[in-house]
C-alpha cells in the first residue's frame, strides 16, 4: 500500500484524534527521551576527560534508558489507551482530550499507582534500546574516528547512528516479540514471560526476530535523525564561547 494513501485511509478511520493522539507520543518523548539523553550526558560531562570504555558506556545507558522508561511510563500508558481508543465501542471509549487530560483523569479515576502499570516492561525496554542507541552509536563514532578515514561531521554520525539503530533493534526485538504475542494471545495461553520464551523458542532463535525489517524501518530513521540533530545542537549551542570566539562572530 503506497503512504500516502494508506495516511489519508488513516485519517478518514480516525479524525482529529490523530492529532490528538500526537499529544501523548509528543509528551512521551519529552519526558523519556529527554531525561535519558540528559542523564547519560550529564553523567559523563562529569567526568574530567568525558570518556568513557565500553562497559561504562553500556552501564551508564542502561540505567539512563531505565530511569528515563520509568518517568515516560505515565505519557506510555495515556499514548496506548489514546491510540486503542478507536477501537473500542463509543460507549466504551475514554476520550481523553489531550495527552495532560489522559494523565489527570486516570489518577484521579483510577489513582497514580494506576499511571505506572505495565512499567517494569517499559523499564527493560528502554534499558536495552538506549544501550543500543546511545552507547553504540558512541563505540561506533569513536571506533571510525579513531580509524583515521573519518572525521566528526554527517556522514560520521549518520554512519554510527545507522549501526546504532540496527543494534538497537537487534536488542529490543525479543522483547517485543514476546510482549506481542502474550498480549494477542487468548486468555490462558500462557502463564508467565517464560512460558511465551519457551514457545518462540521451539521454533528456533530466529523466531525471536521476525519482523526485523519493519522494525529496523520504524527505529532506524528515528535513531538516525535523532543523533544527527544532537550532533548539530551540540556543535552550535553545546558550549559557551570565550571572548576572542565572539569578537571573531562580530
Amino acid at each position: 500500500m503506497d503512504l500516502f494513501p494508506w495516511l489519508l485511509k488513516l485519517y478518514e478511520m480516525m479524525g482529529l484524534q490523530l492529532f490528538i493522539i500526537l499529544s501523548a507520543s509528543s509528551l512521551r518523548q519529552a519526558t523519556y527521551t529527554t531525561v535519558r539523553f540528559g542523564i547519560y550526558g550529564a553523567v559523563r560531562s562529569s567526568k574530567k576527560d568525558s570518556t568513557l570504555n565500553f562497559f561504562e558506556k553500556v552501564s551508564l545507558a542502561a540505567v539512563s534508558g531505565a530511569i528515563g522508561a520509568f518517568v515516560g511510563a505515565p505519557a506510555d500508558l495515556v499514548n496506548v489507551r489514546m491510540q486503542n481508543d478507536c477501537k473500542l465501542p463509543k460507549e466504551k471509549r475514554r476520550n481523553y482530550k489531550h495527552a495532560i487530560d489522559g494523565i489527570a483523569r486516570i489518577s484521579r479515576e483510577e489513582g497514580t499507582k494506576k499511571l505506572f502499570n505495565g512499567a517494569s516492561m517499559a523499564v527493560v525496554r528502554g534499558a536495552l534500546v538506549t544501550v543500543g542507541q546511545i552507547a553504540f552509536y558512541e563505540q561506533v563514532k569513536q571506533m571510525l574516528l579513531a580509524s583515521g578515514y573519518f572525521k566528526d561531521n554527517i556522514v560520521t554520525h549518520f554512519s554510527s547512528s545507522f549501526v546504532a539503530g540496527g543494534v538497537a533493534t537487534l536488542l529490543t526485538m525479543p522483547f517485543d516479540v514476546m510482549k506481542t504475542r502474550m498480549m494477542n494471545a487468548p486468555p490462558g495461553t500462557y502463564n508467565s514471560l517464560l512460558d511465551c520464551f519457551r514457545d518462540i523458542f521451539s521454533v528456533g532463535p530466529s523466531g525471536f526476530f521476525k519482523g526485523f525489517v519493519p522494525a529496523f524501518i520504524r527505529l532506524g530513521p528515528h535513531t538516525i535523525l535523532t543523533f544527527i540533530f544532537l550532533e548539530q545542537l551540540k556543535k552550535h549551542f553545546g558550549y559557551i564561547k570565550t571572548d576572542k570566539q565572539c569578537q571573531k562572530c562580530l
